[in-house]
């Protein structure tokens, strides 16, 4: 039974196997006929896909083609002007280049010139540094040289003038104390013979003015020989202003030796004036009391120039070295004063007048209608000038 049973399952199930594949089969072919027949659509589909899109890139290119060959026109075109413009930017290169070649070259042959300039403006700056270099070691010591023998002349100077001040002083000195006696003994001579006093008088004054006279020209040539030894030496110095300063003094010593050369004497009266000098009074008359007192204006007024021109210079205060010191006759006229009277008055004006010059002050003197004078009580001071008649 279970033989029987088994041998049914089995047919049956081969049977239910056999009728399963038919149907397999069946459905294999129905999808493969589908599948086709869906290829076959798919493929008419595209074949028509195509035939619409080749038409219209037909109609495309049908219409496109003018305006393509408009285009490759305008490429041509735009490729010409292309060309042209390389071929030009070409050229411009070449000339820039070209310019810049010929630019540096010229930059070249200017820094070349300019360093031939520059190497001959060495050299000459060098020869030229060299010779300052040898002027400035000859005048060193030419300056030197100059500075020796400035030295040497003026310690000569120095001590000629000293010698010749201490001969003039010691001269000067003894006929102003022998002429003083003769006075005196003149005076006390006219006093006992009245009848006398007169005529002699007179003749007296005559000669010693006359003598004065005669003695100061001689004097003068002198010093006009000192002068211009003094003005070489200023000249050496460079001392300008001082130089200018004696100048002007020499031309007045030499129009006052104009002056004295019509000389004549002339009575201006007694004595009615006294004056005091190192502590002794001396008398003199009314035109001898004006003398002295234009010599101490006179000496303030030419120390006043002289000390302002050594401060111009730069140079050390010294009045006694100065011309104007040293000579002390600038307006003498010779009536009825000494010289050596009127020189040591100058030379007292010219002493205040250099002291303020040089500090440039108004100490001693003050300046009035275009010069210097000293002041009243300073010339009291000096002077000691009393009225006695």
């Amino acid at each position: 039974m279970n033989r029987n049973f088994l041998k049914k399952v089995a047919a049956t199930s081969m049977l239910s196997a056999a009728l399963l594949g038919t149907t397999t089969v069946v459905d294999a072919q129905g999808r493969r006929q589908r599948v086709e027949e869906t290829q076959a659509e798919k493929e008419q589909r595209q074949q028509e896909r195509q035939s619409r899109r080749q038409d219209r890139q037909d109609q495309q290119r049908t219409q496109q083609a003018p305006r393509q060959n408009e285009q490759q026109q305008a490429q041509q075109q735009r490729s010409e002007q292309r060309r042209q413009d390389e071929q030009r930017q070409g050229q411009e290169r070449q000339q820039r280049w070209e310019q810049q070649r010929q630019r540096e070259q010229q930059q070249a042959q200017e820094r070349q010139r300019v360093q031939e300039q520059q190497r001959g403006e060495q050299q000459r700056q060098s020869e030229e540094r060299q010779q300052r270099w040898e002027q400035q070691r000859q005048e060193q010591q030419r300056q030197r040289e100059q500075q020796d023998q400035q030295r040497r002349s003026n310690q000569d100077w120095e001590q000629r003038r000293q010698r010749e001040q201490q001969d003039q002083q010691r001269r000067s000195n003894q006929d102003w104390n022998q002429r003083r006696q003769r006075e005196q003994q003149q005076q006390d001579s006219g006093r006992r013979q009245p009848g006398r006093q007169d005529n002699d008088g007179q003749r007296q004054w005559e000669s010693i003015q006359q003598d004065r006279l005669n003695r100061y020209r001689q004097e003068m040539e002198r010093r006009q020989n000192f002068g211009y030894e003094r003005q070489r030496l200023l000249e050496q110095q460079r001392r300008r202003a001082q130089l200018r300063y004696q100048q002007r003094y020499l031309e007045r010593l030499r129009q006052d030796q104009l002056r004295l050369q019509n000389w004549r004497y002339n009575d201006y009266g007694p004595s009615n004036y006294r004056y005091r000098r190192g502590g002794s009074y001396y008398e003199t008359n009314q035109y001898g009391a004006q003398m002295l007192q234009r010599a101490v204006n006179d000496g303030y007024e030419q120390g006043y120039r002289a000390g302002q021109a050594d401060r111009e210079d730069g140079w050390g205060f010294s009045p006694q070295n100065a011309y104007g010191y040293e000579d002390a006759s600038y307006g003498y006229d010779g009536y009825y004063v000494d010289l050596n009277e009127y020189q040591y008055y100058f030379r007292e004006g010219f002493r205040r007048g250099y002291e303020d010059g040089y500090y440039s002050r108004s100490q001693y003197g003050r300046y009035s209608n275009g010069k210097w004078s000293i002041l009243d009580a300073i010339l009291q001071q000096v002077l000691g000038l009393q009225l006695i008649n």
